[in-house]
Parts: C-alpha cells; structure tokens; sequence
C-alpha cells in the first residue's frame, strides 16, 4: 500500500478526532498539523509537526493531503490555496455559506483537479449505509417516505450560534445531505417550521432551537426532518425508509446496547451523549474513503457537489421559515 503523507489545518474538536484516527490508519502518515491556537507540547509529544500558520503546512512539498478542520469562515480559502498547492483536500461542511463563494471554489479545485471530499460522515456510518443498501437492492420497493430524527444532548455556545449560519446549516444539513443519500433523488421544494423552546438567548441571537421540516423530492416521495438542540437522553438519532414493500428503520445506539427486563418494565440504556461517540466509526471510515479515492484516481464517494446542494437546501429552508411559505430548491447543473 503506497504511504500517503497529511496535514491537519485546524485542530480543535474535530480536528484532533481525525489526528487520533489518522494515526491509527495503515498507510497514512500524519506529518503536521496547522492552527493559530494550538498547544505545542501536545503534537511533538507525539512525534508530529506543528505550525501556526496554515502556509507551512500548504507549501510543504512532502504532504500530499490535507484535511481542513478549521473554523467555517476559512474553508473555502483553506481549499483554494491547498488546490493550487496541488494538495488533494478533505474538508469538513460547509464550504461555505455563500453559494456563489462555494462554487468558485470549486472551481478552482476542478481546474487544479485534485481530489475534494466533503465530510458528510454520515454517509459512512454502518447502520445508515444497511439503509442505503436495502433502498438500493429494492428491498423496500419505491421510497414513498423518508423520516428523520436529530436531536442533539444540548445547545452549542452561542458565540457559535451567532457564527454557523443558523440551525439549518449547521445541524440540519446533514440531515439534507441524508434525505438525498437515502431516497437516491434530489430536493424539489421544501417547508420549514422553526421555534425557541430551548434557550431564549438563541432566539436572541436570531436562530431556532426547534424546527421541523418537509420535503418533496423529484421522484414524488416525500421527507420530514425534525431537529431539537436538546434532548435530555442523549443524542437522538433515529431514520426510517418506507416504500411500496415496506420500511426498513435505524434507532438510536448505545454505548453498551443493552436492555434489562423485569416486571417492572423493559429499560434501555440511554442513547451515546454525542457525535463523537456515535459516529465513531463513520469518521474512520469517510477517511478510508478519501484515501482509497486518492490511491485509485478516482473521484470521492462525497464530492463538491455534494457539498453546494445541501447548502441550497438549508438557504430555502431558512427562507422558508422566515416567509412562511414553502420554497423551492434550485439545483446546480451536474
């Protein structure tokens, strides 16, 4: 297996999960990692390069891929400079909240033609893909409905409230990019219905805590997406597909999927606390996925396209909530 070498810009949260997962991976090398605000001591313990400034780890010759991880409002320049370094990229969502920014980008990945793949993790997770491929081996016929449910322990800071674009582009777009990857058809029109139930101060800051979502997709199905910034439980992440032939349905997971029975009831443990802990495997493997794709010369399973439709879904969502009206979705040209 040919070794490849990487970079990480940008090593907060995220960040660092990817670090622990590269180093783990045969046949990948982690040589540095690049942020403003990192803690030195903590990467040459373990033998890894360290930058402040993303430059110098752009133009080092010797990395071959780069994972940007850095916050929002930096990818799109982050992917432009890593392109014309000729580096292939891995950048988590989104690109970038301004459509026509998001195209230019890619633009400019197209043009230097390296790999780009969008961390749409989800895609990867095991149980989901079971999904994906009962929908396509036909087991459930034509997808007439497909369901959604995301709710997450508790609300973000605010400071990132105020950042992130709002709910439908920071939480919800995984959802959209779901409902595209499970029902194989694309986002006609959508109806978005959001409230502050959670935190006033998310309110204040103009955003939603609450919010349900309908969808019309080109092959006539239907979806709804129903989001929460808290559920007291845990990390509520539940999807069903139901079609001509019947439904095929994915619940939440636990750390130690147990259930106890006596005759007082049945009890289940609750589901993980976080994204970290359910989508571990699915960040392992959306990383296998951009490698294999860099070693074969092909293009990623989850490409920049991938990365501009959910984004124009969310933009509808938002004016559709904010208008009270349904919206409709109008897609790039392939």
């Amino acid at each position: 297996m040919r070794e490849i070498t990487v970079g990480i810009l940008g090593v907060g949260r995220i960040g660092k999960l990817h670090a622990d997962n590269l180093i783990s991976l045969p046949g990948i090398r982690l040589k540095s990692v690049a942020d403003p605000y990192l803690e030195p001591d903590e990467w040459s313990s373990r033998g890894i390069e360290w930058a402040r400034e993303p430059e110098r780890l752009i133009d080092d010759s010797d990395i071959e891929a780069v994972l940007i991880c850095s916050p929002t409002p930096t990818h799109a320049e982050l992917i432009e400079a890593a392109a014309r370094a000729g580096k292939h990229i891995f950048c988590e969502k989104p690109i970038a909240l301004d459509p026509e920014r998001v195209r230019s980008t890619l633009e400019v990945a197209a043009e230097t033609g390296v790999k780009l793949q969008i961390g749409f993790n989800r895609r990867f997770d095991p149980t989901f893909a079971k999904l994906r491929q009962a929908v396509v081996e036909g087991e459930i016929g034509d997808v007439h409905l497909v369901k959604i449910v995301a709710r997450d322990p508790e609300p973000p800071p605010i400071d990132y409230v105020t950042s992130s674009g709002g709910m439908f582009l920071d939480m919800t777009i995984h959802d959209f990019d779901m409902v595209r990857f499970l029902s194989g058809s694309e986002v006609e029109e959508v109806q978005a219905f959001g409230a502050v139930l959670v935190d006033p101060a998310i309110g204040e800051a103009g955003d939603v805590d609450t919010a349900v979502v309908v969808l019309k997709l080109a092959n006539g199905a239907l979806a709804s997406i129903e989001n929460s910034r808290r559920a007291v439980f845990g990390y509520d992440q539940r999807i069903e597909v139901f079609g001509s032939k019947g439904g095929i349905e994915a619940l939440n997971e636990s750390p130690r999927q147990i259930q106890g029975r006596t005759r007082k009831g049945v009890r289940s443990e609750n589901p993980h606390y976080f994204f970290l802990e359910r989508y571990h495997q699915a960040y392992v493997a959306e990383l296998e996925e951009f490698f294999s794709s860099i070693r074969d010369d092909r293009e990623p399973a989850v490409g920049g396209r991938d990365g501009l439709i959910p984004l124009l879904i969310g933009l509808a969502a938002t004016t559709s909530m904010r208008e009270n009206r349904p919206v409709r979705v109008e897609m790039p040209t392939p």
